[in-house]
């Protein structure tokens, strides 16, 4: 129910809230096995299926009150458990339409009261709940699915989420559980999909050229016409473009059947299926699924041409099959021995370059037409062959043609995982003989750049006639690198290097003629020599998008891994600094971290950076290398781990009191990388590196200084931090970047850092001495989103001591303020509204805000899709309520703007729901606002959210409650929706706020009389006794005035007794 929901299952694209399961035969196969685990639960695990979840799963359910039976309290259309919790709530509450769920026993007994419904319930609570573990569990537990390495000791466990009593054994033991059956069904599943059949661009061939057979019967026509949408053939014999391919689809056609509408289909490995059909070039939602998937185009043809269905079978043909090919039904699975001998065959290949003969080619004569190919960038796709990375080649002569047939396939299963039948693209999986077990390694990452670089369009001469005379030397040199002896070897790469290889043309021209495959291959000989050279040459054209991606292609990373042990230290430098240029993006990432190179770069960095010896400077060299390609690798979340592990962070503390700045470029780069991770913050900490970060601000590099305001910025998030870059003087130097406005890289760091160590009033102050407030307001306009985002997140936070408002105001901050009120950037519209929010209560500042009209524009972001964003401006709306000279006109004047708040309050997100709550609160002073919002609606809903357990949402609910009370008739609406028993539960959280609001919205409920026998019941008297001894006087007021209430109830009913 965690990795299997989340790496397995295929989701609809989220438009507008979360996505769909899709109707697809492996969701199926998900959701019917999840079903059999939760139906046989209790039977199984009873001591787990008792366990309480920490937070419910809610759902929109299909089942009524009438479909419970025993062991449930009934009433209308509610139902409780008789089971509770040990505060009292139910362990299953159904409030149509929602059914909150408690434990997995009550779980399943729902699921045996479903009958039909059983299977739409799992999928519905799945939707509704995208993360389960989180709730069953709690976030400490979850986060543990992610992680490389599942760690399963019960008593590293123990220590991890740092609770007491026999209640964590049950939850690690439920743990293990729920981590064993998602193993079980991903096996299962892998298993399903393995067996297959998969189609592929010959059998699709075939039975297109069947077909047309049937289009030319004259009057007996099966079909009107079919053609194909593309007359182009790639050499693999697909149709469909390069990065349509790459999904698995081979061609489309467009059939016109003598009964139905034309047919827009999509042929694929994975079978075939109808598509929107493109209505203009460059139109990709035309290649979008619209059908079910079939196995072949007949049965397509059947299911939606009831002519066809009924005369197919009455035709009589030959399916022409071309000579030179053989029809292929289906990819056959591979067992372990034959794929290990084909994946050993495809290496061998690629590391024989060097022994191959020189292959004769033949010059197209005048007349004889040419043959068009695609570019060689769609060749290092994978398109043109199975394995890939193998060069396609042809050989002709004038009596025959030869053609080698690729049998492959490779499937790619929607979702996050992928399974592959073909062995050259086995990088992250293991497949074992039909007895063993199918491995597969589940991968996640995350990056501060795009996940995967873009494709960049190769610019290339229009003929040969327009490249430059370096293409052809280039192209001359390899060819002698291909058949030249140990000297000559040597003597050609020193060639090679004299020529400019950062230029495009000479970096192609290396690759055109198959110099990539010589390079990597000399990386595996025992000449230093040879080795130094091809790395001295792939370190340079390395820096090509193209050629860096074909190296990982070709295996060429894994070689270049290897080369770090070599006791030679000239060799590990320059193999560190290729990874370096190569690991910029995920799959070279994913692949030096598989082959142990983050371990071997860590190594690097083992040196004494302050020592002038020749020997040290070479070490200070390979470190500094070393550090760079760490640099590259720990923009994944993983290889940040694995660097901490392999004991990077006090090596990186030692390289950062170098005097170098080449030195310190990579290693600060490298931590302010990681600083991300909470670890890493911490160590750095620990480690002392603050002091160094500080100090390096005063250099004269600006990348240095970019990347070292960067690290306290990530840093920063801990008031520890923020209080050691006080002590070390960092904030007037953080100040002094401010006026390196021109090199906007270093201002949106520098803005950064001021942000977050601005959280501590402390540091405001000191920003405050060197003026720090007024030139961020300057910065308020003209300037990149990115920058924007820092300093008006700064000034929200300057804004929270109250001086400091009248300044933004004086100079001039509130209007540009506003004006970022209309951007789209969700990041800069959550800090925007703090900032207004915050200068809001100073009344001076609201009456400017009111006449730019901000509070319309704050109350137009509760419709943006974000709910931060919504939450952010509810908060803002508050002190603008508040201070608002004519509030009450100044909401009503606003259409449809109460509408919108009560709306707003079936959000599922408890930040949104307590800032609309904090808002009604607000708004409900206004007696003519109140009677507006109760017609909405907003009593029902208020009680509806009273089951929550959040404690900042309790606060907020329950002050909304007792404002909305002020219209009478409401204190009775609220106790027949049954919010007044949930709020005497609330007098048992801890939190001092939550009793203060509690006891306000009691007070007013208790001047109903009904409501006053429902909190006698529920035993309220005692806890609010306790309270009344409280220090705040409002508190006590409060709590007293219930009470009084209750008694006088009580007095007047045993009056009544006596009379009667």
């Amino acid at each position: 129910m965690g990795v299997s929901l989340t790496r397995a299952a295929q989701w609809t694209a989220a438009s507008s809230g979360s996505g769909k399961l899709e109707p697809t035969p492996m969701n199926e196969f998900l959701l019917k096995k999840i079903l059999c685990f939760v139906e046989q639960f209790t039977a199984q695990h009873p001591q787990e299926a008792e366990h309480v979840f920490e937070e419910p799963l809610q759902w929109s359910t299909a089942l009524v009150a009438s479909d419970f039976q025993t062991d449930y309290d009934v009433s209308d259309s509610a139902v409780q458990s008789h089971e509770k919790d040990s505060e009292g709530q139910p362990l299953l509450q159904l409030s149509p339409p929602n059914v909150y769920v408690r434990s997995f026993g009550q779980l399943s007994k729902l699921l045996h009261l479903a009958d039909e419904k059983k299977l739409g319930e799992v999928r519905t609570c799945l939707e509704e709940n995208r993360n389960p573990m989180a709730g069953i569990l709690g976030s400490s537990f979850a986060t543990k699915s992610d992680r490389e390495e599942v760690c399963l000791d019960v008593l590293s466990l123990k220590d991890e989420v740092k609770e007491e009593g026999s209640a964590l054994d049950v939850k690690v033991k439920l743990y293990v559980v729920l981590q064993n059956i998602d193993k079980q069904i991903l096996n299962q599943l892998l298993g399903e999909i393995s067996e297959q059949v998969r189609l592929d661009a010959t059998t699709v061939k075939n039975e297109v050229e069947m077909l047309k057979q049937l289009c030319s019967g004259g009057e007996k026509n099966v079909l009107k016409s079919l053609r194909y949408t593309s007359d182009f053939e790639f050499p693999n014999g697909c149709r469909a473009p390069p990065w349509r391919q790459v999904l698995g689809e081979i061609c489309y056609l467009v059939i016109e059947p003598c009964d139905t509408e034309t047919l827009h289909i999509t042929c694929s490995t994975a079978g075939v299926f109808l598509n929107e059909g493109r209505k203009q070039e460059g139109d990709e939602s035309g290649y979008e699924r619209i059908s079910d998937i079939y196995k072949d185009l007949m049965t397509l043809l059947k299911s939606r041409s009831p002519h066809f269905a009924d005369n197919i079978n009455k035709q009589v043909f030959v399916a022409q099959e071309p000579l030179t090919t053989q029809r292929i039904p289906h990819v056959e699975m591979v067992d372990g021995e034959e794929q290990g001998q084909l994946q050993k065959s495809c290496e061998q290949q690629k590391k024989n370059v060097l022994k191959k003969p020189k292959q004769q080619h033949t010059s197209n004569k005048a007349g004889v037409e040419k043959k068009y190919e695609p570019c060689l960038r769609w060749r290092n796709l994978g398109l043109l062959s199975t394995c890939g990375a193998d060069e396609a080649k042809h050989s002709q002569s004038s009596g025959e043609k030869k053609k080698r047939l690729r049998a492959g396939a490779k499937s790619k299963i929607r979702g996050e995982f992928t399974v592959s039948s073909s062995p050259r693209c086995l990088s992250s999986q293991k497949m074992k003989t039909s007895a063993g077990a199918v491995h597969v390694e589940f991968f996640s990452e995350s990056s501060t750049e795009s996940e995967e670089e873009e494709e960049q369009p190769e610019r290339r001469p229009e003929s040969n006639t327009d490249l430059p005379s370096e293409y052809w030397q280039i192209q001359k040199l390899v060819k002698y690198l291909k058949g030249g002896d140990q000297t000559a070897t040597v003597l050609t790469l020193c060639a090679m290097m004299d020529f400019n290889l950062m230029q495009d043309t000479c970096q192609l021209a290396i690759r055109d003629v198959g110099g990539l495959e010589v390079l990597i291959n000399l990386l595996d000989t025992d000449e230093v020599k040879c080795k130094i050279g091809s790395l001295k040459i792939l370190r340079k054209i390395s820096h090509n998008i193209q050629i860096r991606r074909t190296i990982v292609d070709m295996g060429g990373l894994q070689s270049i891994v290897k080369i770090l042990d070599s006791p030679v230290k000239d060799l590990k430098a320059l193999a560190a600094e290729t990874i370096a240029n190569v690991a910029r993006f995920r799959r070279a990432r994913r692949t030096v971290r598989q082959h142990g190179g983050i371990k071997k770069l860590v190594k690097l960095l083992d040196c004494v950076p302050n020592l002038a010896t020749p020997s040290a400077n070479l070490d200070v060299e390979v470190a500094r290398c070393g550090a760079l390609a760490l640099w590259s690798c720990s923009r994944s979340t993983k290889n940040k781990e694995a660097i901490r592990k392999a004991g990077g962070i006090p090596l990186l503390g030692r390289l950062l009191k170098s005097p170098h700045e080449n030195m310190l470029i990579p290693v600060v780069g490298t931590l302010q990388e990681c600083a991300s991770e909470e670890n890493y913050r911490t160590a750095i900490h620990t480690e002392g590196m603050i002091k160094d970060l500080v100090k390096n601000l005063s250099s004269n590099n600006d990348e240095l200084q970019m990347h070292c305001a960067s690290a306290i910025f990530k840093c920063a998030e801990d008031k520890q931090t923020r209080d050691l870059v006080r002590k070390y003087k960092g904030l007037q130097l953080l100040v002094s970047l401010l006026d390196k406005a021109d090199n906007k890289y270093l201002l949106a760091a520098a803005t950064g850092a001021i942000w977050k160590c601005s959280i501590s009033l402390e540091n405001v102050t000191t920003f405050q001495e060197y003026k720090a407030q007024e030139i961020l307001v300057r910065l308020l306009s003209n300037q990149p989103e990115e920058v924007l985002v820092n300093v008006v997140g700064a000034l929200g936070e300057f804004a929270q001591i109250p001086a400091n408002k009248a300044t933004i105001r004086k100079c001039g901050g509130i209007k540009p303020l506003v004006n970022l009120l209309t951007g789209t950037n969700q990041a800069l519209l959550v800090n925007v509204t703090k900032a207004v929010g915050a200068c809001a209560t100073d009344k001076d500042n609201m009456i400017i805000i009111d006449q730019l009209d901000g509070v319309r524009l704050l109350w137009s972001l509760l419709k943006n899709p974000s709910a931060d964003v919504q939450s952010s401006a509810a908060w803002a709306l508050c002190p603008c309520i508040e201070n608002a000279k004519d509030a009450g006109e100044m909401v009503r004047s606003l259409v449809g703007g109460l509408e919108l708040i009560v709306n707003l309050l079936q959000s599922t997100n408890n930040e949104v729901l307590a800032s609309i709550c904090a808002a009604i609160a607000k708004i409900a002073k206004d007696k003519e606002n109140l009677a507006v919002l109760t017609d909405h609606g907003v009593v029902p809903l208020l009680a509806k959210l009273t089951n929550t357990t959040d404690d900042r949402l309790r606060h907020h609910l329950a002050e909304a409650i007792s404002h909305c009370c002020m219209w009478s008739s409401n204190r009775a609406s609220f106790g027949e929706a049954g919010a007044v028993a949930p709020l005497v539960y609330y007098l048992k959280s801890k939190n001092s706020s939550v009793h203060q609001s509690t006891a306000m919205a009691l007070y007013q409920l208790s001047k109903e009389p009904n409501n006053c026998i429902t909190m006698q019941e529920k035993g309220v008297v005692k806890p609010l006794i306790h309270i009344m001894g409280s220090d705040i006087e409002v508190l006590q007021e409060a709590a007293a005035g219930c009470v009084r209430d209750i008694r006088l109830l009580a007095l007047a009913n045993k009056k009544a007794c006596l009379f009667i």
